[in-house]
């Protein structure tokens, strides 16, 4: 990519103040909870990263300090310093205190931006405690240091340096977020997802409270993701396929790889944003694949035409694939502002992915025909589906004919006000279906395990009577058949117990709704159940311990000679014990599943419940120190 000429304050435009950040932070990272404490760190390395992609930064140091705050630098050109002609205060203190004052906003500062919202280092001033922004810029280093976003000192001089670059330091501020404490999980993530997008960039990240630290590189940006992400899968052909063009401003990066896995795991990007809801770059790229392909197969008649074409669904089954596209000016939209909108991009991707592709098969005949056997093994399978899940889809949301026998439904037909709860066991399930509010609370009894659906075609899962009861109970349909307005229920509950068995049938549920009925946990309608760990009795008095602290606690305060019981099941509790826990809304602990990154949900679903018995030893052991409650 070019790199542009200059970077002063003439590049930098103002649209408006700061002081609504303060009062409405969930207006500008999405919340005062985990996730928006984790954005503060992500705004200040998308500045970095913006330098990067102009071209004038290699290297990016992330830091946790022992006292949660946290220091980021880079080796780019600096926040400017000269005086800004709108503002006429130094561009470092505008772009620090003003909201959207950037180079990415109208001026000529970067060709191409990341981030979101573009709230940038302003929105982190204003909701840290405070912030210091070092600057290394032409042979000079400025300091200025503020306080929830206000300037403590005018910039200063320091002195001489021959270093480039910015390192900002910040502590969140504890009146507006409800918890300090950054999970390095997270933001390591994050931060290799960046070093593979944006190949050749090195980002070092580090934790002084745990003395972790970790390293990231990728000369081969996204090539280096789709094996990453693949690597507790089988391959169908070994080498990943890239391709990397641009075209009319628009730089599109696709690499994909087959695995023998039954599901398509494909991530979409747009300017280092996950694109969850896909867009016009995600369907440019599924329409050429799909195109593509059976052009091929029709060329060299591996299929007769009255079999028909090969889907898409047939084609994506196994792929891990990545679209990132780099554009100067993205339009996003859809509910949580990460779809792609741009309508020139998808014919741009679209031409640059089938050229590719039709070239790529004829130079590859081997690997072209393990490809298309693939597709059609699940275009077989897809036609051997059909007729199962025609018995499991049902034809309106009122019709309860239909409904599995088993199923204890309740008398409210408004979905938004109904909810089902899938409970481990009849025993347990003849307790909820006592204890239940049956106006708006539906009971359906699993017996036993479901299906591992990450090693199991479709046409395989809908012959499960498990499942085809609760796809049938949803009313969703299934697949590429999903519906979510034919949802019954806008709260689906899993109660399973607090054992190894009931975590494991509650992993292979989640596993079935994230593969099989991902807008289910999209839009927030999937819930864990919390029931109590214990039972602690002091004369009449009865309270009930959802964790082992918690539970030491009430003890401590009650004193001795308390009666103790430790709840292995759920079907140790008696209706009104399970309705008073567990069901009841006034008390209940219900916790929402939430995927807030597809790749990262995607590696842990692969490595728990995949082939590889590896990874997940390895899993295992690396996660066994966070074990507290482990029942043998």
């Amino acid at each position: 990519m070019e790199k542009e000429r200059q970077y002063n304050a003439d590049q930098i435009q103002v649209l408006e103040g700061l002081d609504p950040v303060r009062k409405r932070p969930g207006m500008y990272i999405g919340s005062t909870g985990e996730r928006g404490l984790h954005q503060l760190v992500y705004e200040v390395v998308d500045n970095s990263i913006d330098e990067a992609l102009a071209g004038y930064c290699k290297n990016i140091n992330v830091t946790i300090k022992s006292d949660n705050s946290v220091v980021v630098t880079d080796d780019g050109r600096g926040i400017p310093v000269d005086i800004h002609p709108k503002t006429e205060k130094s561009t470092l203190e505008t772009v620090m205190t003003v909201l959207h004052a950037g180079g990415k906003f109208g001026g000529e500062g970067y060709k191409v931006s990341g981030g979101l919202h573009g709230v940038g280092i302003s929105v982190v001033n204003a909701l840290s405690e405070y912030v210091k922004a070092e600057v290394f810029t032409g042979g000079k280093m400025y300091i200025q240091e503020y306080v929830r976003g206000i300037p403590k000192t005018d910039i200063q001089e320091i002195g001489p340096t021959e270093k480039t670059g910015t390192r900002i330091s910040f502590m969140p501020d504890h009146e507006i977020f409800e918890e300090l404490d950054f999970q390095y999980d997270t933001v390591e993530h994050r931060l290799r997802e960046l070093a593979f997008l944006n190949k050749g960039i090195r980002i070092n990240f580090s934790d002084e409270r745990s003395q972790e630290e970790s390293h990231f590189f990728y000369e081969g940006g996204i090539k280096e993701f789709v094996a990453h992400l693949n690597k507790n899968r089988e391959h169908i052909h070994s080498e990943v396929i890239y391709l990397e063009k641009e075209k009319d401003d628009i730089t599109l990066e696709v690499a994909l790889q087959y695995t023998t896995t039954y599901t398509e795991s494909i991530f979409s990007y747009a300017n280092n944003i996950n694109t969850h809801e896909g867009g016009t770059h995600l369907s440019g790229f599924k329409t050429a694949l799909t195109r593509s392909i059976n052009d091929y197969v029709r060329k060299h008649g591996l299929i007769k035409e009255k079999e028909g074409s090969l889907l898409g669904e047939d084609i994506r089954e196994g792929l891990t694939a990545i679209i990132s596209v780099k554009i100067m000016d993205p339009q996003f939209e859809g509910q949580t502002k990460t779809k792609l909108g741009n309508s020139e991009v998808r014919g741009i991707v679209d031409t640059l992915t089938a050229e590719y592709i039709i070239a790529f098969l004829e130079e590859n005949p081997k690997e072209a025909k393990q490809i298309i056997e693939k597709s059609l093994r699940a275009k077989n399978a897809r036609e051997a589906a059909k007729k199962a899940r025609e018995l499991t889809r049902r034809k309106s949301v009122l019709e309860s004919t239909a409904l599995p026998g088993k199923l204890a439904d309740c008398s409210e037909k408004d979905p938004s006000l109904s909810e089902i709860y899938l409970v481990e066991g009849d025993s347990a399930g003849g307790s909820a279906k006592q204890g239940r509010d049956r106006q708006n609370q539906a009971i359906l009894p699993l017996r036993g395990k479901i299906l591992n659906v990450e090693k199991a075609r479709l046409d395989k899962i809908l012959n499960f009577n498990e499942i085809k009861s609760m796809i049938t109970a949803f009313g969703t349909g299934i697949g590429n058949d999903f519906d979510i307005t034919r949802a019954r229920y806008h709260k689906i509950v899993i109660m399973t117990d607090a054992d190894v068995d009931g975590a494991h049938i509650r992993t292979l549920l989640l596993t079935f709704f994230y593969r099989y009925m991902r807008p289910l946990v999209d839009h927030g309608y999937i819930y864990v159940a919390q029931p109590p760990l214990y039972k602690i009795k002091k004369g009449k008095k009865v309270v009930y311990a959802y964790t082992e602290k918690e539970m030491r606690s009430i003890v401590d305060e009650l004193g001795e000679k308390v009666d103790l019981q430790r709840y292995k099941g759920l079907g140790e509790m008696n209706p009104d014990q399970l309705w008073e826990t567990t069901m009841d809304p006034e008390n209940r602990i219900l916790l929402q599943v939430d995927v807030e990154d597809a790749t990262m949900a995607d590696e842990i679903f692969t490595t728990l419940m995949g082939d590889k018995v590896e990874p997940r030893r390895a899993f295992i052991e690396r996660n066994a120190k966070y074990v507290r409650n482990l029942d043998v």
